[in-house]
């Protein structure tokens, strides 16, 4: 089996087209033959090191990737009949486990993380739906707004950002965001009501829009303490790189970890269905084949990218 990835810690350089024995399903497991593995920061820090510690006594070759879209090709036992072999599916793949991540050919992932794809969706876009959507909606879900309440997004024109305002628009909030001006048009088309100019300063525009303070905010830019000024006394604010406070005024700081739903096959399900419906924007940036992933990782690491890069293992 073809994968990519890496036998020593580095820059993109680092990563290899290699030669793995092919896995198989074991009980609860499925096996997905891999059509998209969409691309990411946390593969970044996988390439660099910055996952070793959580797989401690693990040797390489370590695979980055947890986005995969493809078919099943394989159950294993006590499955359960929700799955078929030869269904069109999404999975979100823990890829510091003993199977590697979605850089393959065949990956190998916990029935519970693998739902049906999208219907009437290519692999490239179904790839790019359920990590980010999933920390979207787990930062909303423990921000807690009541509906009618105010959220503001940070990177709000990136891949979590993005799914964020879509998702607390869909939860009846008010939502401001920021961006850059050339982003302005697409963050409004996500259904911001209030969009504002991103960068230094950008907690003080917040409050232009909402002098009180926002119920809560999504900080996609991981800008951290910056943004705290934009949150009401008693508010809460959602960090996507393990930042947990303190930050003052009785404000609440969640640390979010889309590992906490790996499994949540009700959630999962139900991300595939609002991207079935369009109430989430699936965006590719560009499509490589596979053996192409330094240069994906290279594209990543310069930024300005609106939409994921996508390796085609087909």
């Amino acid at each position: 089996m073809k994968a990519v990835g890496v036998l020593e810690f580095g820059g993109p350089d680092v990563l290899r087209v290699l030669d793995l024995p092919e896995p198989q399903a074991g009980p609860g497991e499925v096996r997905v033959s891999v059509h998209a593995a969409a691309v990411s920061p946390t593969d970044v820090l996988l390439r660099t090191g910055g996952h070793a510690v959580r797989m401690p006594g693990r040797r390489p070759p370590f695979v980055p990737g947890m986005d995969a879209a493809g078919v099943i090709d394989q159950l294993g036992p006590a499955t359960g009949g929700r799955l078929a072999v030869g269904q069109r599916v999404v999975a979100l793949v823990p890829f510091t486990g003993p199977h590697g991540g979605a850089y393959a050919e065949q990956v190998v992932v916990p029935a519970a993380s693998v739902v049906p794809a999208p219907a009437g969706v290519g692999f490239p876009e179904a790839s790019t739906l359920l990590m980010n959507a999933m920390t979207a909606r787990l930062a909303l879900d423990v921000l807690a707004v009541p509906r009618g309440g105010t959220v503001a997004v940070t990177g709000a024109a990136g891949a979590v950002g993005g799914y964020a305002v879509e998702l607390a628009k869909a939860d009846g909030l008010t939502v401001i965001a920021d961006a850059a001006e050339g982003d302005a048009a697409v963050v409004r088309g996500f259904g911001a009501d209030h969009v504002v100019e991103r960068g230094s300063g950008v907690a003080a525009r917040i409050r232009e829009c909402v002098p009180g303070g926002v119920d809560a905010l999504v900080d996609g830019s991981m800008q951290t303490t910056e943004v705290v000024p934009a949150i009401r006394d008693g508010g809460a604010l959602a960090e996507l790189r393990g930042w947990s406070g303190p930050a003052g005024r009785g404000i609440r700081v969640h640390p979010v970890m889309v590992s906490d739903r790996l499994e949540d096959i009700a959630g999962l399900d139900a991300l595939c269905r609002l991207a079935e419906k369009g109430v989430l924007t699936l965006r590719v940036a560009e499509v490589l084949p596979a053996h192409e992933a330094a240069r994906a990782h290279r594209l990543l690491e310069a930024g300005g990218l609106r939409g994921r890069v996508v390796l085609d293992f087909s």
